[in-house]
């Protein structure tokens, strides 16, 4: 039994989980486990499972087959157990925009009956926390798109969780205050909680995430920590050729990538060496050798149209 109160030492476990809606599978019979204090990553396209799986962790929708374990209790009978036990900041803002930034703490509070002198010091840390400071007694309708979020986290803190699970945390903001929330979020981690979050930022998984796993149609294609994934799926270093035509050139190497959506062509390899002969091929085209990365993965595995 670990400090937790878990025997497996998993913070999350599943095993042939399953979802349906009628006809309509949106999980797939899927397996992975979290460990406790690591952050867990889910990548996807639209429509893939991630909210579903997402929304199962935290008891919002139930499953239809297999086993969900959340810090060590069973999702079909210990829900509000697991509830206590986890903050959620899901993908839309739902905070009271008729409540100032304090009061909407304070009445999630409630929620969880953590006595008011308690809520009340937590509530004060945590604006700290989220650098709202001078922005406490204010509505929320005054806060822009950065700092409702930043306060989202915070609220989702207030239960003092051992989870934290984040649907799609910086959709639609801009890149300084991205940064701003990840910063937020690797001071969480460095404290030792466990973070699962999902998100479309190839970038934004490959900084923050120890592990991940990459999702298609409701099943799992692949798992490991960004840097394996990247290893193994898309080599070291990338070709990438803009605005070409015609069809990629038949070389040795170990991908040969047509993105599906026009010209451009990519081309994998172990080094930088072995790529660049190729780019007199392309000589009256934008070419770019790079490190290859997370986001070459993800359009390998769930780019369906691509030729390789």
């Amino acid at each position: 039994m670990n400090e937790n109160g878990n025997s497996s030492g998993f913070a999350i476990e599943a095993r042939d989980l399953m979802k349906s809606y009628g006809g309509l599978v949106a999980v797939n019979r899927i397996s992975f486990s979290v460990r406790y204090g690591e952050a867990f990553g889910m990548l996807g396209p639209n429509g893939a499972g991630k909210s579903t799986m997402m929304r199962m962790i935290y008891c919002r929708t139930p499953l239809s087959f297999g086993m969900l374990r959340v810090v060590g209790r069973d999702v079909t009978d210990e829900a509000r157990a697991i509830k206590e036990s986890v903050g959620v900041v899901p993908q839309e803002n739902n905070l009271d925009p008729d409540l100032s930034v304090r009061d909407n703490l304070l009445i999630y509070a409630r929620y969880f009956r953590i006595p008011r002198q308690i809520a009340e010091q937590r509530a004060d840390e945590l604006i700290e926390f989220a650098e709202l400071q001078e922005k406490r007694d204010v509505r929320i309708e005054t806060l822009s798109g950065g700092m409702k979020r930043r306060l989202m986290i915070a609220r989702a803190l207030i239960n003092q969780p051992k989870i934290l699970v984040l649907d799609e945390p910086t959709t639609g903001l801009d890149p300084h205050v991205r940064l701003a929330i990840w910063e937020k979020l690797r001071v969480l981690r460095q404290q030792g909680l466990t973070i699962v979050l999902s998100t479309h930022y190839m970038d934004e998984a490959e900084k923050l995430c120890d592990r991940l796993v990459i999702v298609d149609r409701g099943q799992i294609l692949v798992s490991g920590t960004p840097r394996e994934l990247i290893r193994e799926h898309a080599q070291h270093f990338a070709l990438e050729a803009r605005g070409c035509n015609g069809r990629a050139l038949q070389t040795g190497l170990s991908h040969v990538v047509a993105e599906r959506r026009g010209s451009t062509h990519f081309y994998f390899a172990a080094s930088a060496e072995e790529l660049a002969p190729l780019m007199k091929a392309y000589e009256n085209d934008e070419v770019v050798l790079r490190p290859s990365n997370l986001e070459d993965v993800f359009l390998l595995l769930t780019d369906n149209e691509r030729l390789i």
